[in-house]
């Protein structure tokens, strides 16, 4: 028994019907959702949401660097006061959406509503406090450096929780993503254990909370709205944080730096990073994990370079071929994605063992 290759002709014959498949048939009934998912990036709310995202997360890490270095602030203190702020103003957003979500009238909560909130509230306050402690032992561009490889562990990580396929030649195409932004930030490294520890587990909990707030709010029989999820988990992880900011803050540094442009400072990070981290919420319901991770790395390659411009950090050669490097691998990225789902759907609808174009001799 043998099988003969198809011919030019058949595979064209295959493709059309399977245009023709996509286009007819049952699939005409599709969820919306599903359609703006099969979207992402082209649907023109998941771009604006990704363009407020990084508006905020650039106005976030700015004040951030302003708190710590400026006015001499405590880091344990920043990141509590991001946590109650985004808690106050996740409060409001659940009763006036401004545009973010559509309300969804509920009757009740979920089974394991309140499990699924503390599970990803400790994930993003174990987020911020790893990223405190790698920050004490390590410069910023070595952690950065180690947070370029979230593209990888996400794709680990969405296999195993929510069996998310990654093709081939996207696996491929996100080497040059994590390598470009290694670059970018490879001028100033700074090696330490315990920092490189730190690093490497909130790069960990930080996939892992994107992955799983993707469940939630993409869920089949319940979806979470962005702001539910940013209120409730936000709500945890105060509570969670409150007995560790007893060995985290430095009371005596914290009430003399302590000033009314302190304060203006704090309360308007905490803004920011509330919204920030809602445009992020908000884009999980159009793209996936793996999409998620790799804007997430040109986000950082693009603050990195919003710095240099602001603050004058020098430019340097890797700098530069980091930044080409990480453009061009998510035009590869965009490419790989697309020819990767092609050839899945392909051999979805034409499996091999059972093509009526094979002959048997």
């Amino acid at each position: 028994m043998s099988v003969e290759p198809r011919s030019p002709v058949e595979r064209d014959i295959i493709e059309m019907s399977l245009e023709s498949v996509k286009k007819g048939g049952n699939q005409h009934i599709v969820r919306k959702d599903d359609d703006d998912e099969k979207l992402g990036l082209l649907n023109i709310r998941a771009f604006f949401f990704l363009i407020l995202w990084y508006i905020f997360s650039a106005f976030t890490l700015f004040l951030n660097k302003y708190i710590l270095t400026t006015l001499k602030g405590d880091p344990a203190v920043l990141g509590a006061m991001q946590m109650v702020m985004t808690t106050i103003c996740g409060f409001i957003q659940l009763y006036i959406p401004m545009g973010f979500y559509k309300p969804v009238k509920r009757d009740g909560k979920p089974p394991n509503f309140w499990r699924n909130m503390i599970l990803v509230g400790s994930m993003r306050f174990s987020t911020v406090v790893l990223g405190l402690v790698a920050l004490k032992y390590v410069a910023v561009s070595f952690t950065e450096t180690v947070k370029s490889s979230a593209p990888l562990f996400t794709v680990f990580i969405s296999q195993v929780l929510i069996g998310e396929y990654t093709g081939f030649y996207t696996f491929l195409s996100l080497i040059p993503i994590m390598g470009g932004l290694a670059l970018c930030s490879a001028y100033e490294l700074s090696f330490n254990i315990q920092g490189f520890i730190a690093a490497l587990a909130t790069n960990l909990t930080e996939c892992m909370q994107n992955v799983y707030s993707k469940i939630l709010i993409s869920g089949d029989k319940f979806k979470y709205t962005p702001a539910e999820l940013q209120f409730y988990t936000s709500i945890s992880s105060v509570l969670v944080q409150i007995p560790a900011c007893f060995f985290l803050i430095d009371f005596d540094k914290a009430e003399a730096s302590m000033s009314g442009m302190m304060i203006l400072s704090l309360v308007s990070n905490g803004v920011f990073f509330h919204f920030q981290s809602i445009s992020a919420y908000v884009l999980m319901g159009y793209i996936s994990p793996v999409t998620h991770s790799v804007a997430n790395t040109v986000k950082r390659a693009f603050l990195i370079w919003i710095s240099v411009i602001l603050f004058g950090n020098p430019v340097t050669f890797l700098s530069g071929l980091g930044t080409i490097i990480v453009t061009v691998g998510v035009l590869l990225y965009t490419k790989a994605k697309e020819y990767d789902h092609n050839r899945r759907e392909l051999r979805d609808h034409y499996p091999r063992d059972s093509d009526p174009t094979h002959k048997e001799v």
